[in-house]
């Protein structure tokens, strides 16, 4: 017999596949078989249909395509007999889903199958009427569907109660006309049928508030003496698991009585004497009581309640946490999370069980008992329970010291009763795990001790001996240093002793050595280095005997690779030996930090200080949305459609190289002025006079993009000829100014051509008119000077004119005249643009524009494209 023809039978396709021993061969198979059950499609080969799409749902499992098979099942359907609508309806329901419009034509074979006498087809059609029904299938049974859940066989009525689940789903329009039929089902006796109709009433009420009500009014006692009934009845085989009758019916009729309750005082009365009997009867030594008793707490804390049985579900959530299996736990401590809102004191009674689980070896449940803890903290027990987390976290794993260090310094921030008991917790916290902690923790200790002045001696005394044994710990050592600079003499001197402090001995040298173990360390990073050069300033200031072994610290970072250090240690240096008459005003103590404003920025309460550079969204006059800083390529539309966002100064190379950030300067209108960019960097550097500020330049290899914006022009007295190309140059100057360091001469030369001026962009707000000239001798170069006027009433402020060019066309702009554009036409803001043309005689140019300003602070943008340039140009 041949393996792969239709006559093949299942197990022995399935034994073929099995005994493949690579992917290829067992491709092979199943392309053998597909192909002999196309050919048996074709020959509408009836004996062995069925076989044929028992096999073809096995190769659908092992995911090959088998739509090819799909009018099989429909013709299956069809066929009279029950064996051939089982497999018919199987293959339905495994390879079709709701959306393939095949299920059409099943529409009218299901009505048929769902009036039909035999029981197992009328099973069979809801079967797969519950599974792929779409929302058209479901408006046109629905109402065979509603007569079966009253048809004599309880098997039908579950499997109607199952498929109606589907059908309110896809239609709740339809949710009115299966009330009443459910209403009747909830008194079965049949557990089966009771479970589907309990499950259908549940999805009525969620999706029609009428339902809701209805069931409120007519079902609550009937549920509740059927959950009664289940609780309190004999022993039934049938039922039984674990010793407990039918766990699976009381947790759904705990569900439904749940949603019953909530929200309404009178169905809550209804079912309190059940629900105790619920929680104090079920056995908590079997998975199924547990499953019992954690639905009963869920519905307890969702109905109204006068606080009695609240109390009694939150000791059974007690009782869970004692539990060995770390699942029942994990339910427990999120439930707890829950009734804390509800009612904290009863929690706060299970404050000592809720610690020991965060000492719990689970990771998942050391977290969230962690965060349950977080919420328990109040006024009264933040002591006790901050003395708890902090002597676990000298324990604790590694990996659990950021998140329980987190809370710890969240907690103590929160809810600190004093200000030394503030600093005492920070200081153990950041010697146990100070490595863990984020910047604004020390920060805020740090504006905390300012705002201490009684307890400045203390806690400096304090942090020198934090500093001696956890000096591994960066952030203890940042704010010791700091502290050190600023209140060494207290320290030497014992100054603001307090009654509970050891007395301790500390000279000058002693606390000068701290500061240099401190920036010795290979540990250290280049911020902890810097405070300590800056404290060792601050300590030549205040001890002056060791000035000299301070200086000699200083001169040790002279060499540093690190530019920060290297700069500091050169000006302290200069500062301790020069500028001795200056040293005292420079390191007086730092004035005391506004407390209150440094937890409102933390906390989001004040306005961050934020970039101007990051675009705003702006409605674009053809519709699309894009940022103002867009890049220039979606000028000419070669870019993505998703904007990239990127730095309106562009990449400053030079900047970079030079390692710092240039500051902008101001105009002497008192405007500020955009970045420079870094050859504005290298002309400051080498020239002796002020250089125009200028935006910085983006370049792409695609195009040639320049982005100019000035206020005012001013001479440069020394090195008149080496100003930014601000002043005209052309690009070259940057060489020739490091060629020959003197002015380049400037050649007259002779008009050359004239063009008319070209209105070239002009909306009912804006308009700017080109005005061109060429050199004698340089045809393919064009002169262009931009001239916008403003012709609404409003003043423009931040104008930036932005252009690009394709390949052939090389783009040089020139700074614009100002920034600020008058309105009603008084005066204009004036560009020039110079343009070489490499296939000059051959194409004309053409370009695109962006121009970018601020109209009451709002960002505005225009763009366009200008194709209308002479053709000789």
């Amino acid at each position: 017999m041949n393996p792969f023809s239709s006559e093949t039978r299942l197990r022995d396709m399935i034994r073929a596949i099995r005994a493949c021993k690579t992917a290829a061969e067992e491709r092979a198979v199943v392309r053998k078989e597909c192909a002999s059950i196309r050919a048996a499609v074709s020959d509408n080969d009836n004996d062995y249909r069925h076989r044929n799409l028992a096999k073809l749902m096995f190769i659908h499992m092992l995911g090959y395509p088998t739509h090819f098979g799909q009018m099989e099942c429909l013709k299956l359907i069809a066929a009279p007999g029950f064996p051939e609508k089982r497999i018919g309806y199987l293959g339905l329901m495994l390879l079709l889903d709701e959306r393939q419009e095949v299920l059409m034509l099943v529409t009218n074979s299901l009505k048929q199958d769902l009036n039909h006498n035999n029981q197992y087809i009328v099973g069979l059609a809801l079967c797969a009427l519950g599974n792929i029904s779409s929302a058209e299938m479901a408006r046109d049974l629905a109402p065979e569907v509603e007569r079966l859940l009253q048809f004599r066989d309880p098997n039908v009525r579950k499997k109607a109660a199952l498929c109606s689940i589907r059908i309110i789903k896809k239609v709740p329009d339809l949710a009115e006309n299966f009330v009443n039929p459910v209403a009747s089902l909830l008194k079965e006796k049949h557990h089966g049928v009771l479970l589907t109709a309990i499950q259908l009433c549940a999805d009525l009420c969620t999706v029609s508030e009428e339902a809701l009500e209805y069931f409120r009014k007519k079902c609550t006692e009937g549920l509740v003496k059927i959950l009664k009934d289940a609780v309190n009845s004999p022993y039934a085989p049938e039922y039984d698991i674990s010793g407990i009758a039918d766990p699976f019916l009381q947790i759904r009729l705990l569900r439904i009585l749940r949603i019953l309750g909530h929200g309404d005082a009178d169905a809550s009365d209804l079912m309190n004497d059940i629900l105790a009997q619920v929680a104090t009867k079920t056995e908590s030594n079997k998975n199924a009581g547990n499953a019992i008793l954690y639905e009963c707490v869920e519905t307890i804390m969702s109905i109204e309640d006068s606080g009695g049985l609240r109390v009694l579900a939150i000791n059974i959530l007690g009782r869970f946490l004692s539990n060995r299996d770390n699942n029942i736990r994990y339910v427990a401590l999120n439930m707890l999370m829950r009734a804390i809102s509800i009612d904290g004191q009863a929690v706060q009674r299970h404050r000592a069980t809720i610690l020991e689980c965060v000492k719990d070896s689970d990771a998942s449940i050391r977290k969230r008992a962690l965060e349950l803890v977080y919420l328990l903290v109040n006024e009264t027990n933040v002591k006790p329970l901050t003395k708890e987390l902090i002597d676990y976290l000298e324990v604790s794993d590694q990996d659990f010291k950021g998140d329980l260090t987190a809370k710890i310094c969240s907690i103590v921030e929160k809810l600190s009763p004093e200000k030394i008991w503030y600093i005492d917790q920070m200081l153990k916290v950041l010697c146990e795990a100070g490595n863990y902690v984020k910047d604004e923790v020390w920060h805020g200790l740090i504006v905390v001790i300012t705002n201490a002045p009684n307890l400045h001696g203390y806690t400096v005394r304090s942090l020198y001996r934090a500093i001696q044994t956890s000096g591994d710990q960066e952030a203890v050592v940042r704010v010791a240093v700091w502290c050190i600079g600023e209140y060494g003499d207290l320290l030497v001197n014992n100054i603001g002793m307090l009654e509970l402090e050891e007395p301790i001995t500390v000279t000058e040298n002693d606390a000068v050595d701290a500061i240099e173990v401190a920036i010795k360390r290979h540990t250290s990073d280049l911020t902890t280095r810097a405070m300590c050069l800056t404290a060792l300033l601050k300590l030549s200031s205040r001890f002056p005997s060791c000035s000299q072994r301070i200086k000699d610290i200083v001169n040790q970072s002279k060499g540093s690779l690190l530019l920060e250090l290297q700069q500091r240690s050169i000006e302290f240096d200069s500062i301790i030996e020069k500028h001795q008459n200056l040293r005292s005003a420079l390191v007086e103590r730092m004035p005391v930090l506004d407390e209150a404003t440094y937890s409102g920025r933390r906390a989001g309460s004040l306005p961050a200080v934020t970039s101007t550079s990051q675009g705003n969204p702006l409605q674009i006059p053809n519709g699309v949305h894009k940022t103002v800083d867009a890049p220039l390529l979606d000028l000419l539309d070669l870019s993505a459609d998703d904007p990239t966002p990127q730095n309106s100064s562009g990449p400053n190379f030079l900047q970079d190289l030079l390692g710092g950030d240039i500051l902008s300067s101001a105009s002497p209108s008192g405007t500020t002025q955009p970045q420079k960019s870094g050859a504005d960097v290298l002309l400051d550097l080498l020239s002796t006079g002020p250089s125009l500020p200028q935006n910085g330049s983006s370049t792409a290899d695609i195009l040639s993009i320049s982005q100019d914006n000035n206020n005012n022009k001013t001479s440069v007295n020394a090195l008149d000829g080496l100003s930014s190309p601000a002043q005209g140059l052309p690009a070259s100057s940057i060489m020739d100014l490091l060629d020959g360091f003197g002015p380049n001469p400037t050649v007259p030369n002779d008009n050359g051509p004239t063009y008319p001026p070209l209105v070239a962009f002009e909306s009912s707000s804006l308009s700017l008119v080109f005005n061109f000239s060429k050199q004698p001798g340089s045809p393919q170069i064009t002169e262009i000077e931009a001239k916008f006027t403003n012709k609404s009433s409003h003043t423009y402020t931040d104008f930036i004119f932005q252009a690009a060019v394709p390949k052939f066309l090389q783009l040089h702009l020139e700074p614009a005249s100002s920034n600020t554009l008058p309105g009603s036409g008084n005066g204009s803001v004036t560009q020039k643009l110079r343009v070489t043309n490499n296939q000059h005689g051959k194409k004309s140019l053409v370009m695109r524009i962006r121009i970018s300003y601020k109209l009451n602070n709002k960002d505005m943008l225009e763009e366009g494209q200008i194709s209308n340039f002479p053709r000789d140009l």
